[in-house]
C-alpha cells in the first residue's frame, strides 16, 4: 500500500495550535507515548473513545510503513483525587474502602481496561510500564530537578518550583495559561502551607502513618507525583526527545503542563515534537457523570444492560461510531446516534461482502487511483476519519453500480481497489466483522458456560472436575482468574 504513503502527513500540533507537517525525529521511525488510565475504576467511555482514536493514530502511522513504538502507561500509584496533589491516592482510597490491597485493585480494574479495549479490536501498544514499575527512575529525575535548583524539599515531600521556573522558562506553554492569571485564580487549600507557592506540584509525597503504597527514597518513605510518572517512562523508553505524545483534551493542564516544565527542567527542551489531545465525549448532550446517573459503561453497551440506551450495540457499530467523528472534536452518544451508525455501518459491511462477487470487466469506468488519492489526502490531513469515511460511502455506491453491471473495473483495478478499501476499514480504522465478532461473542458463552459448570463442581467440592476445567481451559490458551466478583477470563 505504498501507491500515496509518500503525500504529506500533517498533525495538528497543540502547543503550535496549527497543523504542521510531519518530520520523525529518526528517519521511518516514530516515537509515541499516549497516558494511560488510572486503575482504580471501570474504565470509562470517554476514556475509551482517547485510547480508540490513537489506536487509529498509531494503525495508520503503521500502515504508513513507519516502525512505531507505542507506548501507553498504566498508573497505578501516585494520582490525587485533586489534581493539586491533595487528598487521598485514588487507588489506596478504593483499597481502603472495599477493604483489599491496593495491587488488587490495580489487578482487576486493569484486566477490564484490556478486556474493554480488546474488545473493541484496539491493538496492545509495544510497551505498557506501570508507575510502580519504574520508582527508581523517578527518584533520580527528582535529584537531578533538585540539582538544577528548580525543587525543593520540605518535610520529606518534594514540589517543583513553578515561580523559579518560570523566570527562564514559560509554564503554560501548552495550556496558554498564564502563570499570573493562576496565582490570582488558586484558592488556598488545607495542606499546601508547606509549599512556597500554590501552584508548584508534587514531584515526591511523604506517607502519612496510614498511607498503603510507600517506597523509600532520599528524603523517606513516601511516593511519587502523579505528573513525573509519564515523564519518567516516557523519556526512559523513547528517549528525552521524541514525536508524538496524546492524551485526552483534559489532561492538558495540569498533567501535560507539568510533563513539559519537568522535562525542560531536566533536559533543557520540551519532549516532544507533537503534542496531540482527543476531546471529550458527551452523553445525550451532557457531561457524563457517575453522580446524576448520565454515564454508561463501554460493557453496558454491548450488553443492553442500561437505561440509556434502545437496544445492545456490537463494538464494531460503537468504534465505527466513534470513528465518524474527528478525534478534535466533541462527541455526542445517543441511542440515536449509534442506530444510526449500525445502519452506516451494515451498509458498509454489506457493501464489502458484495464486492467480493463482482467479476473484473475488460474497462475501467471510473478512476480508482483518483479514490485511493482522496482517502488518503483525508488521512494526511491530521487523520480525517470522517472525510474518509465519507469516501468509503462513494466506494460503496460503485460497488452497488458495479454489482449491477453499470460500472466495470479491470482486475487490476478491481484488485487495487479491494485491497485498498480492505486496508482502511480493517487496518486503519480497526473495524471487525460481524461474522468475527459473533465468533468471539460464541466463544464467550461456550468459556462462560464451563465457568459456570466448575463453579457448581466447587459447590459440589469436586475438586477434580473443577481443577480439569480449568486446566483444560489453560491448555487452549484460556486462563480463569477467580476474585471477589466471580471467575474472569483472558485468552492468552
Amino acid at each position: 500500500m505504498s501507491l500515496f504513503q509518500d503525500q504529506p502527513l500533517k498533525i495538528y500540533n497543540s502547543i503550535s495550535k496549527n497543523k504542521e507537517l510531519f518530520t520523525t525525529v529518526t528517519p521511518g521511525n516514530v516515537g509515541m507515548y499516549v497516558c494511560g488510565p488510572t486503575v482504580y475504576s471501570n474504565v470509562h467511555l470517554g476514556n475509551v473513545r482517547t485510547f480508540m482514536s490513537f489506536d487509529m493514530v498509531f494503525r495508520y502511522l503503521q500502515h504508513l510503513e513507519y516502525k512505531v513504538r507505542y507506548v501507553r502507561n498504566i498508573t497505578d500509584a501516585g494520582h490525587m483525587e485533586d489534581d493539586a496533589d491533595e487528598g487521598e491516592d485514588k487507588i489506596a482510597k478504593k483499597a481502603r474502602i472495599e477493604k483489599i490491597e491496593p495491587m488488587e485493585v490495580v489487578q482487576r480494574y486493569t484486566l477490564d481496561f484490556h478486556n474493554i479495549l480488546e474488545k473493541l479490536n484496539n491493538l496492545p501498544p509495544s510497551i505498557e510500564p506501570t508507575a510502580t514499575g519504574h520508582i527508581i527512575e523517578q527518584i533520580e529525575l527528582i535529584k537531578g530537578i533538585l540539582d538544577k535548583g528548580l525543587a525543593y524539599e520540605v518535610n520529606g515531600s518534594v514540589y517543583f518550583d513553578v515561580l523559579k521556573y518560570n523566570e527562564e522558562k514559560t509554564y503554560g506553554v501548552l495550556s496558554g495559561r498564564k502563570i499570573e492569571d493562576a496565582i490570582h485564580n488558586t484558592r488556598v487549600l488545607d495542606g499546601q502551607s508547606e509549599k512556597k507557592n500554590p501552584q508548584d506540584f508534587a514531584l515526591w509525597k511523604k506517607a502519612s502513618p496510614q498511607h498503603i503504597m510507600r517506597w523509600p527514597s532520599p528524603w523517606g518513605l513516601g511516593f511519587p507525583g502523579w505528573h513525573l510518572e509519564c515523564t519518567a517512562m516516557s523519556t526512559k523508553y523513547l528517549g528525552d526527545k521524541f514525536d508524538i505524545h496524546g492524551g485526552g483534551m483534559d489532561l492538558k493542564f495540569p498533567h501535560h503542563e507539568c510533563e513539559i516544565a519537568q522535562a525542560e527542567a531536566c533536559n533543557g527542551h520540551d519532549p516532544v515534537n507533537y503534542w496531540m489531545h482527543a476531546n471529550m465525549l458527551t452523553l445525550n448532550g451532557q457531561k457524563m457523570s457517575k453522580s446524576t446517573g448520565n454515564n454508561i459503561l463501554p460493557g453496558e453497551i454491548f450488553s443492553g444492560e442500561n437505561n440509556i440506551l434502545s437496544k445492545p450495540f456490537t463494538p464494531s457499530v460503537v468504534r465505527f461510531f466513534m470513528m465518524q467523528a474527528h478525534y478534535r472534536s466533541i462527541l455526542d452518544f445517543s441511542s440515536e446516534a449509534l442506530e444510526a451508525s449500525e445502519k452506516g455501518y451494515n451498509k458498509l459491511v454489506e457493501a464489502i461482502k458484495n464486492l467480493a462477487n463482482v467479476e473484473a470487466g475488460k474497462t475501467s469506468t471510473f478512476a480508482v487511483s483518483g479514490w485511493i488519492e482522496q482517502c488518503y489526502e483525508a488521512m494526511n490531513d491530521d487523520f480525517n476519519t470522517p472525510i474518509l469515511i465519507s469516501h468509503l460511502f462513494d466506494a460503496v455506491k460503485h460497488i452497488n453500480l458495479l454489482k449491477e453491471g453499470k460500472e466495470t473495473l479491470t482486475q487490476i483495478d478491481l484488485d487495487l481497489f479491494t485491497n485498498t478499501l480492505h486496508a482502511f476499514v480493517y487496518d486503519v480504522l480497526g473495524l471487525i466483522t460481524e461474522a468475527t465478532e459473533q465468533g468471539s461473542n460464541k466463544l464467550e458463552g461456550v468459556v462462560n458456560m464451563l465457568i459456570g459448570m466448575r463453579k457448581q463442581a466447587r459447590d459440589n467440592k469436586n475438586w477434580a472436575l473443577s481443577d480439569q476445567i480449568r486446566d483444560e481451559l489453560k491448555a487452549l490458551g484460556i486462563q480463569l482468574k477467580d476474585g471477589k466478583d466471580g471467575t474472569a477470563f483472558i485468552i492468552e
